[in-house]
């Protein structure tokens, strides 16, 4: 099953190596040439496809954990000053994306939105420390029955070009659903208050819509 953030871009490459393997059927005679050119075209296409992969999690909902919103490997767990909205003391759970984790981002937990904000920036690499504050990135608060509010930020890589973020304000929403998509590697991170129990560590590999990644 893929994203339908990706139907676009695998139209358009299902098109383009069918052309490219036609052209060159037609005019590499050379045999070795000619099917190591139309195998680098398939490795594309694969790889296309993987990106824009969405596979189906079974998200056990429970509003008093926090679950990992994204695939990938946690980068940093730590105590920070959050100045864009809460102006206080924020536990930061950040998880990096490489381009081959699946990119959709899911709610941690049900709530309601109600901050959302798009910020364009820079393109360092996703675990760069200024990235979280300096890369291009949407920010979304998401107000809940046992944690109060929790933010969550999608950020752009050194790949990354584009952010999809359908959290608007106003929305009610359910852990484990699709809430964003972030196009060829990035970072997402998570404030969650300080007395919130951790339940991963350090370069630990998380699975989004699934696993707990805080609780009360």
């Amino acid at each position: 099953m893929f994203h339908k953030e990706g139907y676009k871009i695998i139209l358009t490459a299902t098109f383009i190596v069918g052309i490219g393997i036609i052209l060159i059927d037609k005019f590499i005679e050379d045999f070795w040439v000619n099917k190591i050119l139309a195998f680098t075209l398939l490795l594309f296409y694969v790889a296309i496809l993987q990106f824009f992969r969405n596979p189906k999690r079974k998200t056990i909902i429970n509003n008093k954990q926090i679950i990992a919103p994204v695939d990938g490997k946690v980068v940093v767990i730590e105590e920070v000053f959050e100045k864009e909205y809460f102006n206080d003391k924020r536990l930061q759970i950040s998880i990096f994306m490489s381009p081959l984790n699946v990119h959709v981002t899911r709610y941690p937990i049900s709530g309601k939105v109600v901050y959302s904000k798009y910020h364009p920036g820079k393109y360092l690499v996703a675990w760069h420390p200024k990235s979280s504050e300096e890369n291009e990135r949407t920010t979304i608060v998401v107000n809940t029955p046992d944690f109060g509010e929790i933010m969550y930020r999608q950020i752009a890589g050194a790949m990354a070009r584009r952010i999809v973020n359908y959290a608007n304000v106003g929305l009610e929403v359910t852990q484990g659903e699709d809430a964003g998509f972030i196009k060829f590697g990035s970072r997402v991170d998570v404030f969650l208050p300080l007395n919130t129990k951790v339940k991963v560590l350090l370069n630990d590999k998380v699975k989004g819509g699934e696993q707990i990644i805080a609780y009360q």
